[in-house]
């Protein structure tokens, strides 16, 4: 496979450091969950971008299989605890549909489709709790 994007990001602090990009003026200032400091925590910034590569890859999916819809794309991402310290993901993927033809059913295949195309979806498959849900408006 040919690379098509690279980017590398610097992180001091952890969740209560600041995050930069080697590409970019973004700087984020890190927050754990739940804190009252300002700023923005991984599970966050994981739900933004999983959700923008779904879209994505839900538009190529539409492409591919001829149909036309409008849709919005939720993503929940849960930081969940065990005891000992034993932390894991779970991921919330729902897609809203509107001024489609597409029944329930139809719609909810291409949603699963853009699930097997998405980069984020093949990183994670196998090692976090996914669930892809769907609606028809």
């Amino acid at each position: 496979m040919k690379s098509l994007y690279s980017t590398k990001s610097t992180i001091t602090g952890g969740r209560v450091g600041t995050a930069t990009l080697s590409d970019s003026d973004l700087e984020v200032s890190m927050s754990p969950p739940g804190g009252n400091k300002t700023g923005n925590n991984p599970e966050q910034l994981l739900a933004m971008g999983y959700g923008a590569c779904f879209d994505s890859a839900l538009g190529v999916v539409k492409k591919m299989e001829g149909v036309s819809f409008a849709s919005i794309t939720e993503t929940t991402v849960d930081l969940l605890q065990g005891d000992n310290h034993d932390y894991k993901l779970a991921i919330k993927i729902h897609v809203i549909a509107n001024s489609t033809d597409l029944s329930t059913d139809a719609f909810q295949k291409v949603v699963e489709k853009a699930h097997e195309v998405c980069p984020y979806s093949k990183a994670t498959r196998n090692n976090i709790d996914i669930e892809v849900t769907s609606e028809v408006n």
